[in-house]
C-alpha cells in the first residue's frame, strides 16, 4: 500500500473533538461469560470514552480502529467521573470487571492518576478482578501500587503483545514497541504481585493464514512463561484501518475459524500452566473470523467453551465440509488467491 495511503487512513482516525454532552457517556457496557480459576462468572465491560491511544495519532495499528469511538480530546475527571457513576448504576456485582478505553488506562492523556483511583474503587469489595489494557511504555510501580491499592482485589493488565516475532509486531501490525518490551512489561507487572493477560493477533495483513497460525503457536510457546493469561484476538474488519482498505479491495480474508481452533489445540500443548482463551469479536460475520456460514455457530460455541473449561480436545472432533476449503486456501493462498 502506498506511504500516501497508508498516512491518510492515520489522519482519519480520530474524531473532531466532542463537546460535554458526548463525554458524559460511556461508549458502551455489556456482560460475558468469563471464568476465575474453575468458576465460570459473568464478567462486566465498560467501555469509557476518552482521548484512546496516543499511537494512533503517530502512526495507528493496521487493524486498529477504535480511535473512531474516542472522544477526539482528553476527558476531564469530571467527564470520567458522570461515566463511572453512569456505569455503576448498571453494574449487578459481576465479579470480573474489565474497563477498556481504546487505549492505555495507564496514559494520563487518557485517565488522569485521581479518576484512575476512582474507577477501580468504585469496584472495590465488590469486584474480585479487574482488568484493564495499557502500551508497555507506562508500566511503572508508580501509576500501578495506588491503583493495587484503591481495589484491594486482583489486578489484571493486559498488554497487545500480538506476536513475539519483531518483523510482524513492527511492519505488519505495526506497534510501537518491539516484543521485549512487552515481555519486560509482563515481568514488571508479576513482579509487583498483578497478573499479566497478552493479547495475540491471529492474521494480521500480509501474511498469510497458515504463516499466522504458525506465528501465534510460536507466540504462544515464547510468551507463555511471562504471562498469566494469552488471548488470541483473531483480526476483524474495523472502520478507518488498513485492514479495511485491503478488505475492499478482496486483498485480505479474515482468519478462518478452522485456524483458530488449530491454534488453540496446538497452544495448549506448549502454553504451561498460562490459562489460554479466545473470544472472538464479530465471530461468524463476513467481517470478522468465520467459515462458511453453515457450522459457523456450533464453532464458535466450541471455542468459548474450550476457553472456559480449558480443555481443548473437543475442538479435534469437529468438522464441516469447509474444513477442506480450509485446508486448500491455506495452500493456495501464498499463491496470491483472493479469498
Amino acid at each position: 500500500m502506498a506511504p500516501s495511503v497508508a498516512r491518510s487512513i492515520a489522519q482519519d482516525r480520530r474524531p473532531p473533538p466532542a463537546g460535554a454532552g458526548s463525554a458524559r457517556q460511556y461508549v458502551n457496557q455489556w456482560t460475558e461469560a468469563e471464568a476465575l480459576g474453575d468458576e465460570r462468572v459473568r464478567a462486566f465491560v465498560l467501555i469509557l470514552r476518552t482521548r484512546g491511544c496516543y499511537w494512533a495519532d503517530l502512526k495507528g495499528c493496521s487493524m486498529c480502529g477504535y480511535a473512531k469511538d474516542t472522544l477526539g480530546r482528553s476527558a476531564t475527571p469530571e467527564e470520567l467521573g458522570e461515566q463511572l457513576d453512569a456505569a455503576l448504576r448498571e453494574y449487578r456485582g459481576e465479579p470480573y470487571v474489565k474497563i477498556y478505553t481504546s487505549g492505555s488506562f495507564l496514559d494520563d492523556r487518557e485517565v488522569d492518576a485521581g479518576s484512575r483511583r476512582r474507577i477501580l474503587a468504585g469496584f472495590a469489595g465488590r469486584a474480585r478482578r479487574i482488568l484493564f489494557e495499557t502500551l508497555p511504555e507506562f508500566v511503572s510501580a508508580e501509576a500501578l501500587e495506588p491503583l493495587r491499592t484503591s481495589f484491594g482485589g486482583e489486578v489484571e493488565v493486559a498488554l497487545g503483545l500480538e506476536s513475539t516475532q519483531p518483523d510482524v509486531l513492527l511492519h505488519y501490525v505495526n506497534k510501537n514497541s518491539p516484543p521485549d518490551e512487552y515481555l519486560r512489561a509482563a515481568d514488571a507487572l508479576r513482579a509487583l504481585g498483578l497478573r499479566a493477560k497478552g493479547y495475540l493477533l491471529l492474521k494480521p495483513p500480509y501474511l498469510t493464514e497458515r504463516e499466522s497460525i504458525e506465528d501465534v503457536v510460536t507466540s504462544i510457546q515464547v510468551a507463555a512463561p511471562r504471562f498469566d493469561a494469552l488471548s488470541v484476538n483473531p483480526v476483524h474488519i474495523q472502520n478507518g484501518t488498513v485492514v479495511e482498505w485491503l478488505y475492499h479491495r478482496h486483498r485480505y480474508r479474515p482468519p478462518w475459524l478452522w485456524s483458530l481452533a488449530e491454534v488453540l489445540q496446538r497452544g495448549a500443548a506448549v502454553r504451561g500452566s498460562t490459562r489460554l482463551v479466545t473470544f472472538p469479536t464479530a465471530g461468524g460475520l463476513a467481517r470478522g473470523p468465520h467459515n462458511c456460514g453453515r457450522c459457523d455457530r456450533s464453532v464458535l460455541a466450541a471455542l468459548e467453551e474450550a476457553s472456559l473449561s480449558q480443555r481443548f480436545g473437543g475442538l479435534s472432533t469437529l468438522d464441516c465440509g469447509c474444513r477442506a476449503e480450509w485446508t486448500a486456501d491455506a495452500l493456495l493462498e501464498p499463491l496470491g488467491v483472493e479469498a
